[in-house]
């Protein structure tokens, strides 16, 4: 089992990184929704300081996974309708790009309530101004942002399924 991706498969830190992102992600959209809907007060602000820092830590594993996937060689894709080809390039794109804008809109509509943002237990400087107007429009964004993760999320399962070509278990154990 190799940890670098070769022409055909997918290695392990590849793998490892899309499924722990995977299921990363999916449990801060749940998260989200739950907290989102509550009353704020000392009792569950906690809640809130364990979101920043789970979702902080999933925007430096979508940097590294980045680094990684321009870095490493990218097995070559199976056969598949351009259409499905072009679709697929658009949608992996759209993910990159949401993996990125998800957390940094909650970081800075966060900074922007005037409240430190703590990551594990260390204050991260201020990357916003504390301003209503900026907390407002970010979290706002941030809110948009998320459904639109959740409707990237839900193309890239289905084309995954869908194909039935092995491409989902190349994910899995790493070649179809």
């Amino acid at each position: 089992m190799s940890l670098w991706n070769t022409e055909d498969r997918f290695g392990l830190v590849t793998r490892v990184l899309h499924w722990v992102m995977a299921l990363g992600v999916i449990g801060m959209l749940g998260f989200g929704t739950y907290i989102a809907n509550m009353t704020v007060n000392m009792s569950n602000f906690h809640l809130y300081a364990w979101h920043k820092s789970i979702g902080l830590t999933l925007l430096l594993l979508a940097l590294v996974r980045i680094v990684w996937h321009l870095g490493s060689r990218v097995p070559k894709s199976l056969p598949a309708p351009k259409w499905q080809e072009a679709l697929a390039r658009v949608v992996h794109f759209g993910l990159f790009l949401l993996l990125l804008a998800v957390p940094l809109t909650g970081w800075i509509a966060s900074a922007a309530t005037g409240i430190d943002v703590v990551f594990w237990g260390v204050t991260l400087p201020s990357i916003a101004p504390a301003s209503e107007a900026w907390e407002d429009a970010f979290f706002a964004a941030h809110g948009v942002l998320t459904k639109l993760l959740l409707a990237a999320i839900v193309l890239h399962i289905a084309g995954a399924v869908k194909r039935r070509d092995g491409t989902l278990r190349r994910m899995v154990r790493g070649q179809a």
